[in-house]
């Protein structure tokens, strides 16, 4: 699983050839969700309010480059680091 970025101890990455719709993995210590790029919605899991909140709004900061790595991965290819949020 390539890690795209890693901020306030949330790891994120996407998973080589996944299923759609599009999404990325978060992971908090033992928590972990499924974010929907497209939308900017959690699809399953759970995360502290105060994370969650932070990792949607990084969410539809970066949509595109987020749709991008998803368009590289899917086809095999090593998506570009995206940039954590500034504090």
């Amino acid at each position: 699983m390539p890690e795209l970025c890693r901020f306030d101890g949330i790891r994120i990455t996407i998973v080589w050839f996944d299923h759609n719709p599009p999404h990325f993995h978060a992971k908090y210590g033992d928590a972990e969700v499924e974010v929907d790029i497209r939308t900017a919605r959690l699809r399953e899991g759970w995360l502290p309010p105060r994370l969650r909140r932070r990792l949607l709004r990084w969410t539809r900061e970066h949509q595109t480059e987020l749709m991008d790595a998803w368009d590289k991965v899917s086809a095999g290819e090593a998506p570009d680091k995206i940039a954590p949020p500034s504090r």
